[in-house]
C-alpha cells in the first residue's frame, strides 16, 4: 500500500454534491434531520464505516443510513457485498454480545463504536461508529448515503499513470504499460500474483476482485 494516499471524496446521495471524507457525514446529518419531519416514525442511524487497524487513516469510507428494525446480519451481508466477499470466509462483530440475529435498534445508540472482522486468516477489520440517531424509518434496511469515489492510485514505477493492477508478491501497483514490463520480470505475475485495483480496503487480499453492489464505483 502506498504511503501517500490519494484524495478521498464522496458524493451525497441526496443532493449530488461532493465532500471530503472529513466533511461528508456532517453534511449528511443536515439531510437526515429534515427526513425526520417527512417520513414514518421509527428509528434509524447514521453509521460511518472505516478501516482498522489503521485508525481511520486509509481513504476508504462508507456512510450508511441503517433502519432500526434491520438485523445486524444485514450489515454483515452489505459489507461483504460492497467491500469484502471473496471466498465465503467467516465474519463476526468483535463485541461478543452482538449477534447477527440482533435487531439494530437493540444494539445501536449514538456514539457507539465497535469492530467487525471478515476472514480470520487474512483479516480485514472495520470500525463502525454510530454518528447520530433519528426518530424516523430509513428508506430501506440499509441505504448507502455516500462512499469514497474510486481512488486514483499512481503507478509505483512511472509515478504518472493511474494504477490498474497490483502484484501481490512485490506489493507494488502498476499502470497497464508498466504491468506488461513487470510481467517479464515476475514469473508469478500472470500466473496468480496479478490482481485488479478496486475500490475496497480488501484490494490485493486473498481472492478479492471487487464487490457485487455499487459496481460502477468499484
Amino acid at each position: 500500500m502506498q504511503a501517500n494516499f490519494p484524495k478521498s471524496e464522496g458524493i451525497c446521495i441526496f443532493c449530488g454534491k461532493t465532500f471530503t471524507k472529513a466533511g461528508i457525514n456532517r453534511h449528511l446529518k443536515s439531510h437526515l434531520k429534515k427526513k425526520e419531519a417527512e417520513l414514518v416514525e421509527g428509528k434509524s442511524y447514521l453509521v460511518k464505516v472505516e478501516v482498522d487497524p489503521y485508525g481511520g487513516s486509509l481513504p476508504y469510507f462508507l456512510s450508511l443510513w441503517v433502519d432500526g428494525d434491520a438485523k445486524m446480519g444485514y450489515i454483515d451481508t452489505f459489507l461483504r457485498d460492497i467491500w469484502l466477499e471473496c471466498c465465503g470466509h467467516m465474519s463476526a462483530f468483535s463485541n461478543g454480545e452482538i449477534s447477527m440475529g440482533d435487531m439494530v435498534k437493540e444494539v445501536f445508540y449514538k456514539d457507539l463504536s465497535f469492530f467487525y472482522e471478515y476472514d480470520f486468516g487474512s483479516t480485514t477489520e472495520l470500525k463502525l461508529t454510530v454518528l447520530e440517531e433519528y426518530s424516523v424509518k430509513a428508506d430501506d434496511d440499509i441505504v448507502l448515503l455516500s462512499r469514497n469515489e474510486p481512488l486514483k492510485w499512481k503507478c509505483d514505477v512511472c509515478e504518472e499513470e493511474t494504477a490498474t493492477q497490483i502484484c501481490i508478491v512485490d506489493d507494488e501497483m502498476f499502470c497497464g504499460k508498466c504491468a506488461k514490463e513487470h510481467a517479464k520480470e515476475c514469473g508469478d505475475f500472470e500466473d496468480y500474483a496479478s490482481m485488479p485495483v478496486v475500490n475496497s480496503p480488501r484490494m490485493g487480499v486473498c481472492g478479492y476482485t471487487g464487490g457485487s453492489i455499487d459496481i460502477e464505483r468499484d
